[in-house]
C-alpha cells in the first residue's frame, strides 16, 4: 500500500510539472492565483469560486490560524499569572491544539483545491488545443443539479461529519499524547506533549500503573459482550421458534408481552430495576418477608452476583429484539425444506441444526457482529443499573468490578478529569472493536460465500 501511494504521488507530481512546463501563461499564473486561468478562458463561475476559496483560506490562515499553528509543537509557553489583583491570561493549550489541528486540515484542503485548480487548467487547455469548446457558466451551474448533483447533495453532510465527528476524533487521539488532566487545566495551566507515556501507564509500564485495572476491565468487557450477544441471540431465537410453532395459541399476546419490555425507555426501566435489587430494594425486602433468606443478598456489592445479574437483566431487554427479527426471518424459510426433512426422518433438533440455524446465521451474521460491537460499548445497561459497582481496592481511578471500558472512560473523564488516559482508553476501544470486526466480518458465511445458501 505504501509503495502504491508513492507511485501515485510520483505520477501526480510529474503531471503537475508537465502542466507548468507545457502550459501557457494563463495556466502558469493560475499556479499562484487559483481560478485565474478559468477566468481568462471565460469560465467565470469556476474561476470566481476558486479565487474566493483561496482568498478566504489565506485570510483565515494569516489572520487567525497561524497564531495557533505556530505554537502547536509546544502547546503554549506563556502561563496564566497574577499581576497584583489582575489576572493575565497566557496561552490556552486546549485552543492551540484544537485550532492548530483545524488549521492543518484547512491547509490540506487548500492543497487539494490547488491540485483541482491545476487539473482544471490542464484539461481546459487540452480541450481548446483539439478544437473542443469549454463548458459555459450556465452548463457548470446546471451540472450541480444534474451529473454533479451527488456532490451538491453531499457537500453539507460531509462538512457536518467532518466538523462534528472527524475533527473531534483527531483531537481525542492527540490528547492521548499529552498530559491533559486535572492538574493541567487550561487556561489556568498549560498541558504539553508527552509522547507514549500515557500508553505506557495504561499498560502498566509507566508511573501511574493502570495495567492491572485496564486488563481486568478489558477482560470483563469481552466476557460481557460475548454473553450479552450470544445468550440473547440464541434465547431470542428459541422464543421466536416456540411462539411460531404450530398449535401455539395466543401468539399475538405473547409477542405483545415481550415487546412491552422494550416499549418503556431503558432510562426508566433500568434505573427502576437497579433499585429493585438494591440491598434495601424490593427483591430483598420480599425475600426477607417470606423467610427465604436470613439477610439481604448483596446483589450490587458482590462482584460475581453483580455480573451474573447484569447479564440476566440484559436478557430481559435483549431477547424481545432478537425475537422480533427472527420471527420475520422464520416466515421466509421455505416450508418445503422442513417437509423434506420430515420425510427423510429428521427429528426437530436435526431440523433446527441443519436448516433453521444455518439460515439464521447466514442472514443475521452482520447483525450479530453489530450487536457484539454494540455490547462492547453498551453504556446504558451497566451505568444505569449500578454505575459499574462494586468498587474494588485493587482497581484504580474509580474503576468498578462491572465497569466496561466505555463506562470507565466516562468516570475517568467526568469524575477525575483524567482526559489523557481517557483518550488512550478511547483509542484502545477503537482498536479492540476494529480488530474483532475485521476478523469476524471476513469469516462470516454471508461475506465469504454470498451464494452459498441459495
Amino acid at each position: 500500500m505504501i509503495s502504491r501511494f508513492f507511485r501515485w504521488l510520483g505520477t501526480d507530481l510529474k503531471e503537475i510539472g508537465l502542466t507548468f512546463a507545457e502550459g501557457d501563461w494563463k495556466t502558469k499564473l493560475s499556479f499562484l492565483l487559483m481560478g485565474f486561468g478559468q477566468l481568462l478562458r471565460g469560465q467565470i463561475v469556476r474561476g470566481l469560486t476558486m479565487l474566493a476559496l483561496e482568498g478566504g483560506i489565506l485570510y483565515y490562515l494569516l489572520d487567525f490560524g497561524w497564531g495557533y499553528l505556530k505554537n502547536i509543537l509546544t502547546l503554549g509557553v506563556v502561563e496564566t499569572h497574577k499581576e497584583g489583583r489582575r489576572t493575565v491570561y497566557g496561552d490556552n493549550s486546549f485552543l492551540i491544539l484544537l485550532y492548530g489541528l483545524l488549521t492543518i486540515v484547512i491547509i490540506l484542503a487548500l492543497i487539494y483545491l490547488w491540485r483541482v485548480n491545476v487539473r482544471q487548467n490542464r484539461e481546459a487547455e487540452q480541450r481548446l488545443k483539439i478544437g473542443k469548446r469549454l463548458p459555459t457558466n450556465r452548463e457548470d451551474l446546471a451540472s450541480l443539479f444534474d451529473k454533479n448533483f451527488d456532490k451538491t447533495l453531499l457537500a453539507l453532510p460531509v462538512l457536518g461529519i467532518f466538523v462534528f465527528t472527524v475533527l473531534p476524533i483527531i483531537f481525542m487521539i492527540c490528547i492521548a499524547f499529552t498530559n491533559y488532566d486535572v492538574t493541567h487545566q487550561p487556561p489556568a495551566k498549560l498541558f504539553t506533549w508527552v509522547g507514549l507515556e500515557n500508553f505506557k501507564a495504561l499498560f502498566g509500564l509507566g508511573g501511574e500503573g493502570f495495567g492491572g485495572t485496564f486488563f481486568y476491565v478489558l477482560g470483563w468487557t469481552l466476557v460481557w459482550a460475548f454473553f450479552a450477544t450470544f445468550l440473547t441471540y440464541f434465547l431470542g431465537m428459541a422464543v421466536a421458534i416456540m411462539i411460531n410453532k404450530k398449535g401455539i395459541r395466543l401468539k399475538k399476546l405473547w409477542r405483545t408481552i415481550l415487546v412491552m419490555t422494550i416499549a418503556v425507555p431503558q432510562f426508566v426501566s433500568l434505573l427502576y430495576v437497579g433499585k429493585m435489587f438494591a440491598t434495601d430494594g424490593l427483591v430483598n425486602s420480599y425475600l426477607l418477608k417470606w423467610g427465604w433468606i436470613q439477610s439481604a443478598i448483596p446483589f450490587w456489592d458482590n462482584a460475581t452476583y453483580a455480573r451474573i445479574l447484569i447479564i440476566l437483566i440484559n436478557l430481559w431487554i435483549g431477547i424481545p429484539y432478537t425475537m422480533l427479527i427472527v420471527t420475520g426471518l422464520l416466515m421466509n424459510i421455505p416450508a418445503e425444506l422442513y417437509e423434506s426433512a420430515r420425510i427423510d426422518g429428521a427429528n426437530p433438533f436435526q431440523t433446527f441444526r441443519k436448516i433453521t440455524l444455518p439460515y439464521m446465521l447466514f442472514v443475521t451474521g452482520p447483525f450479530l457482529l453489530t450487536q457484539f460491537i454494540g455490547n462492547l460499548n453498551n453504556f446504558n445497561v451497566i451505568f444505569l443499573l449500578n454505575r459499574g459497582r462494586p468498587q474494588s481496592m485493587s482497581l484504580t481511578n474509580n474503576a468498578g468490578s462491572t465497569d466496561l471500558l466505555v463506562t470507565w472512560l466516562y468516570k475517568m473523564t467526568i469524575n477525575d478529569s483524567n482526559y489523557k488516559i481517557a483518550a488512550v482508553i478511547g483509542i484502545m476501544v477503537f482498536v479492540v472493536t476494529a480488530v474483532i470486526s475485521l476478523i469476524v466480518y471476513n469469516t462470516m458465511p454471508s461475506v465469504k460465500d454470498e451464494e452459498g445458501f441459495q
